[in-house]
């Protein structure tokens, strides 16, 4: 399998299928495709395993793109202005932010993550579902702006704004501590809570997030006052 991400920060990433080769996103997830590629729609894993996908911002049902014939190709673009990141899954496992999947091979599970810890499913800016990826094969993630990959060595601490933590290793630690000093909480600007990785393992951070800009747009957006 061969593959191709372009569009800059409105990215998008073409994968090319020789006959028998698939590769599954969930319901909706294609933008275009060749002739020659068959969907499927199923729950991948059955009933529950769909569920737990929905709890961690994907769909119940699962879209499979199978090819029949060589030199098919299939588009899928990312629903947020940002990166796409591409995984070998067999490198992992890997555990991302909630809707970060766009589209893996048949190998390569996604489930549901539990997060360790009230403190960090509370204020981790993620909650405490999150998305699990496994197994083998390449997965490709939608990154929120800009990405920057951050290889932790082993007992390596990076301190995080809560939500900007993309991806990282399974192996890599992930908690939240309350930030220091009166003035730095009331003052500081960046919130309550640090969201804390440590190494060893590698991390993806995001510039951005759709909370954090959705509240920048917020004071700007029309609304209509409702007449009594």
């Amino acid at each position: 399998m061969r593959y191709e991400i372009f569009g800059g920060n409105l990215p998008a990433v073409t994968v090319d299928l020789e006959n028998g080769e698939a590769i599954y996103t969930q319901s909706g997830g294609m933008t275009w495709m060749s002739a020659g590629i068959n969907m499927e729609t199923n729950m991948k894993g059955g009933l529950m395993r769909g569920l737990g996908r929905m709890l961690s911002g994907d769909s119940l049902f699962m879209a499979t793109y199978s090819a029949t014939a060589n030199g098919q190709s299939i588009t899928f673009a990312s629903t947020f202005p940002g990166n796409i990141v591409a995984l070998d899954v067999s490198q992992g496992p890997y555990v991302c932010q909630k809707s970060a999947f766009l589209c893996a091979q048949p190998n390569v599970e996604l489930k549901m993550a539990v997060t360790k810890g009230i403190k960090s499913g509370l204020f981790g800016g993620e909650g405490f579902l999150l998305q699990e990826l496994s197994g083998s094969g390449m997965a490709f993630l939608e990154i929120d702006g800009s990405v920057k990959e951050v290889d932790l060595a082993p007992g390596e601490k990076l301190k995080v704004d809560t939500g900007n933590v993309a991806a990282f290793e399974q192996r890599v630690t992930y908690s939240v501590e309350m930030v220091k000093g009166f003035k730095n909480i009331l003052f500081g600007g960046e919130g309550l809570f640090l969201t804390t990785v440590e190494g060893p393992g590698k991390v993806w951070l995001q510039t951005m997030t759709a909370s954090g800009l959705a509240s920048r747009l917020t004071p700007f957006m029309p609304f209509k006052k409702n007449d009594d």
